[in-house]
């Protein structure tokens, strides 16, 4: 499974530390990127690659401070 997050950049560092930290998601393939190179968004996005029980506990931790990417958006900043 696959997901793409995008969070503000203020939020970087209390996402990192909220996902790397927890045992299940930091186990997953995770890359950030920054929003800006896309000419999307502004903050950073969060492409997390793993099983089904990784990429939920991801979005649960997340919640707060990262909303999901989908459609045209998600497809060019995952193909790029």
């Amino acid at each position: 499974m696959e997901i793409l997050l995008l969070i503000e950049s203020k939020n970087l560092q209390k996402a990192k530390d909220v996902l790397l930290k927890d045992n299940v998601v930091s186990r997953a393939s995770i890359m950030w990127k920054e929003a800006k190179s896309f000419s999307f968004s502004e903050g950073y996005y969060i492409y997390i690659s793993g099983t089904e029980e990784q990429i939920k506990q991801a979005v649960e931790l997340s919640k707060e401070i990262a909303k999901e990417i989908k459609n045209k958006e998600r497809e060019a900043v995952i193909n790029k």
